[in-house]
């Protein structure tokens, strides 16, 4: 956080055009006001309507958006008329304006821990802070162009780092109506908040706007406006306890594909999606297919475009045959699969009918070893690194209660590796980590692990946990700990050996980094399946070297696992072609 600044109370008697229901302004408000302004932002331009002569000048500007971008209009006169000259284009966005009078405000009497505000200094800040726009489902700015930013007054970029790990977690734009148009009303706006709700610390959107609103302050701005969606209730419960208010002004935003979900009806349903048949679901709306939710619990949607429909469970869909989809269900299929298109598979045998010989042998040849049904899903029954027969046939009464068939293999060391594959081309390549826990030397490792399960929860839309069970208990044991022990601040603990998102573990993006020989042995693996998407599991010593072993393929992969890859579009292109963006 920054300095406390000076709280004298400032004069609000400053002329009034975007605060009250639109009246023409006077001349002597408009004087050194900039008109047709406009501003590029790098995702898209800001159309400052007050300063536009004609309506038909607003139209113009917004019907000159580039593909790929979001263009908005905010403070246009008479919004229902404006909208009505081009009705087939343009739509009132369904958000709010809020608006935080500075001279009323007030800063937070304590610091927020480990949360540090400052401005953008480098290209891999605006990476990072791209990244945090797109995993929140806005449009990514032009690194070029905020970088031109730096050169003037006009805008200001902020990102927030977790100062125990250095990463940035949180990013905001400010914009300065003075130094854009000069703003008789000297009045400043907030866009882009974005904060990644898993790495980032609580209080971290509560900085980024104090830290850009004290800068305006010291400006001697007398207002910071922003405009949020209807519904986002938890920014709009933020905003109000930090003292914004609602202010009668609308933005118009241009009917394109990135604004569809805001001026497309949504289908029956919608909302009881998960984020995997969600995520699938509004890349179809957003290209004009038609979507029926027509099992919302299971993921089921009929997706329609012209004469042409296709089911799709999430990920899995009408183009993926019987024969695949059992290739994949049965580990034992899949492993004759690999090994025949010359695919490494670890070392492993078959235990049926509760014969556990061959385990047993293999468990003294290799010393480790990995337990699993050999049908079966979302990591359920799995237990890694059994090391003595007490605990191999502990672990194989643990698969049979999935699938009467288990699989034992060597455990390979590496790093659990998710690559997806779509038309038989690499997506997205991710490595997925088990769930672990951060000591902070006042509460004990259960308490620890049902808050960080909480927060895991919120932040995946309750599709990953952490399972306080015996399996949980035992590895926090394996790793010297007892369950009411209080770890010091910072100590790591691992809590869960699998790495499986539905056991709380997490997922890092490594598409980037995915060595050629890894990626054509997941295309071969998807060939030699005859599965048009697939999600397969590697055990890499080294990230950025050739060396595999697959472990298993997913025939209905998580898609919304890896945004911001672009999974769910490529599945859109493969279902529908004729709508893949040129």
């Amino acid at each position: 956080m920054v300095a406390r600044p000076d709280l004298r109370r400032r004069s609000a008697a400053v002329p009034t055009i975007t605060g009250t229901p639109w009246q023409q302004p006077s001349e002597h408000q408009l004087r050194g006001m900039r008109t047709d302004a406009t501003l590029d932002m790098g995702w898209g331009r800001l159309v400052f309507g007050q300063t536009f002569t004609t309506l038909y000048g607003i139209v113009a500007a917004l019907h000159a958006e580039e593909d790929g971008r979001r263009d908005i209009c905010i403070y246009p006169p008479d919004p229902q008329v404006l909208v009505g000259l081009a009705p087939d284009e343009l739509f009132i966005d369904p958000s709010y304006v809020l608006r935080l009078d500075l001279h009323r405000y007030r800063p937070r009497r304590e610091l927020i821990d480990d949360v540090f505000v400052r401005t953008v200094t480098c290209s891999d800040d605006l990476a990072a802070s791209a990244r945090l726009h797109a995993a929140a489902g806005m449009v990514p700015g032009d690194r070029a162009t905020m970088w031109r930013h730096h050169s003037g007054r006009t805008v200001t970029h902020l990102v927030a780092e977790n100062r125990r790990t250095g990463d940035v977690v949180g990013a905001v734009t400010g914009v300065d109506h003075v130094a854009a148009f000069g703003c008789p009303e000297r009045g400043a706006s907030l866009w882009c908040p974005a904060v990644d709700g898993q790495a980032a610390p609580p209080g971290t959107g509560e900085a980024l706007v104090r830290v850009l609103a004290e800068r305006y302050l010291a400006r001697g701005r007398a207002y910071l406006d922003l405009s949020v969606l209807h519904d986002n209730g938890p920014a709009l419960a933020l905003y109000r306890t930090l003292g914004f208010r609602q202010v009668p002004v609308v933005c118009v935003k241009r009917k394109n594909p990135i604004n569809a979900p805001l001026f497309a009806a949504a289908p029956p349903g919608l909302e009881e999606l998960d984020v995997h048949a969600r995520i699938l679901a509004d890349e179809a709306l957003r290209r004009g297919i038609r979507v029926e939710v027509t099992d919302a619990a299971f993921g089921e949607l009929r997706l329609t475009l012209g004469g042409r429909t296709v089911l799709t469970r999430e990920s899995l869909s009408e183009l993926t045959t019987a024969v695949a989809m059992s290739r994949c269900d049965d580990e034992r299929v899949t492993r004759r699969v690999m090994a025949r298109a010359g695919v490494r598979v670890a070392h492993g045998v078959e235990v049926t009918d509760g014969d556990a010989t061959a385990a047993e042998a293999l468990l003294r040849e290799v010393g480790e070893v990995v337990v699993k049904p050999a049908r079966g899903e979302q990591g359920r029954g799995v237990t890694v690194g059994v090391r003595d027969q007490p605990g191999l046939h502990r672990a194989l009464d643990s698969a049979r209660r999935h699938c009467p068939d288990v699989l034992v293999e060597e455990r390979v060391p590496g790093l659990d590796l998710r690559v997806v594959v779509i038309d038989h081309r690499v997506v997205a390549a991710a490595v997925r980590r088990p769930a672990e826990i951060v000591g902070d030397g006042t509460r004990d490792v259960s308490t620890l692990i049902r808050e960080t399960s909480r927060r895991r929860e919120r932040t995946t839309s309750g599709e990953s946990r952490i399972p306080l069970d015996d399996t949980t208990r035992d590895v926090v044991t394996a790793a010297g700990w007892r369950m009411d022990d209080v770890p010091a601040a910072g100590t790591c603990i691992q809590v869960r050996r699998t790495a499986d998102l539905h056991t709380g573990g997490t997922i890092t993006d490594v598409t980037d980094r995915l060595h050629p020989t890894i990626a054509e042995a997941a295309v071969r693996a998807s060939r030699a399946i005859g599965i048009p998407v697939t999600g397969l599991d590697f055990l890499v010593p080294d990230l950025d070297g050739p060396e595999h072993v697959f472990v298993a393929a997913d025939a209905r992969p998580g898609l919304a696992d890896h945004e911001p890859r672009p999974a769910a579009a490529r599945f859109l292109d493969l279902l529908f072609p004729e709508t893949r963006r040129r």
